[in-house]
């Protein structure tokens, strides 16, 4: 039984109406921080370590970490809701706004579409549109703190309005295309697009979705 199998048959949590405009539906509320990923936690040598953008732009250009670090760095705190029900509130990432890399770099895509790519052969496809945007970066921090290895140090993508599993963990690869095609997890089952609020967590009919593994899992 693959993840998007085992995940619809959670029971479906009951939001408390109180948080409704705020937890999007099926979702639990925790203050833990869950820790899921597939395969094993890189470890890296930031000497060796690089962040490539390429793809449907002018110039293929290729970030150190020391790179990433004199980019003008900004706190988000914002929401972050997984597709296995459980969502988080007020998590303060640090980093570089996906917007403020565009600019600083003078990166023009060609295209509307973007697909990340992070070790461990993972990917992840998002529109252009929901990266651009004042509350996503790639983010080395959390409150204040370097990144665990095991929630993405040393850089991972934020993109709190979608399903956490859009902010790709390790991250090595942003490549710019032309075409909307599924990364990992969408060809696995998940929806293509992702909004916790209109409960876009598979492919294909509405399916109904319930509680969860999660709380099984390790957190910090």
């Amino acid at each position: 039984m693959n993840k998007a199998d085992r995940i619809k048959r959670m029971k479906v949590p009951a939001v408390d109406p109180k948080l409704a405009k705020r937890l999007p539906p099926g979702q639990v509320l925790t203050e833990r921080f869950p820790i899921l990923h597939e395969g094993e936690v890189p470890k890296y040598d930031l000497e060796n370590w690089t962040l490539k953008i390429f793809g449907a732009i002018d110039k293929e250009i290729t970030l150190t970490f020391d790179d990433i670090m004199k980019l003008n760095q900004s706190s988000v705190t914002c929401d972050i809701h997984c597709v296995t029900r459980w969502s988080r509130f007020d998590n303060t990432f640090t980093g570089v706004l996906f917007k403020d890399l565009l600019k600083e770099l003078n990166i023009n895509p060609k295209g509307k579409y973007v697909m990340l790519h992070a070790d461990q052969d993972y990917t992840a496809n998002l529109e252009l549109s929901d990266l651009d945007r004042d509350d996503v970066l790639l983010a080395h921090s959390f409150e204040n703190e370097p990144l665990t290895d095991k929630h993405g140090w040393p850089l991972r993508l934020v993109v709190p309005h979608l399903y956490f599993w859009k902010s790709v963990k390790w991250i090595r690869g942003i490549e710019f295309i032309d075409e909307n095609k599924p990364g990992f997890w969408e060809q696995n089952g998940f929806h293509m697009n992702g909004d916790p609020f209109k409960e876009e967590r598979f492919s294909g009919e509405d399916l109904p979705i319930p509680e969860d593994e999660w709380e099984k899992k390790d957190y910090d």
